[in-house]
């Protein structure tokens, strides 16, 4: 809403982007203290994020608080250690033009789209 990057806004708060994305998609939870430096680097009240939800009328948590098995954190390529590696290393290298050449490179080897996604959304620079 804001045009604030998950870069910026990591910045704003401390943490890396890659942070940023697993509070963004809910893969980790968000404490109290973090919430609260997001409103002000958003410069929100805390409610503003629970503006949208009614407590009497929330839908159940479907696993309760219980972490996700194993095999669903596997099955899920950005969730891989591997893959946060990948983005680490990808994005250590100072050359914007290294960093295409090495993306290019990347999609010429490619020769199965990961489930769910298509060749040309990469082409496009949404994978």
């Amino acid at each position: 809403m804001l045009g604030l990057s998950q870069e910026s806004l990591g910045e704003a708060i401390g943490l890396s982007f890659q942070q940023v994305q697993k509070y963004e998609r809910g893969t980790n939870r968000i404490g109290a203290s973090r919430l609260y430096a997001l409103s002000q680097a958003l410069d929100v009240p805390v409610a503003f994020f629970f503006d949208d939800i009614d407590p009497v009328r929330a839908p159940a948590i479907p696993n309760g608080f219980s972490e996700p098995s194993a095999e669903a954190f596997d099955s899920d390529p950005l969730r891989r250690s591997e893959t946060l590696e990948l983005v680490d290393a990808y994005y250590a290298i100072d050359d914007a033009g290294v960093r295409r050449r090495l993306l290019e490179l990347a999609r010429a080897l490619m020769t199965e789209a990961p489930q769910g996604l298509e060749p040309s959304a990469l082409r496009r620079g949404r994978g």
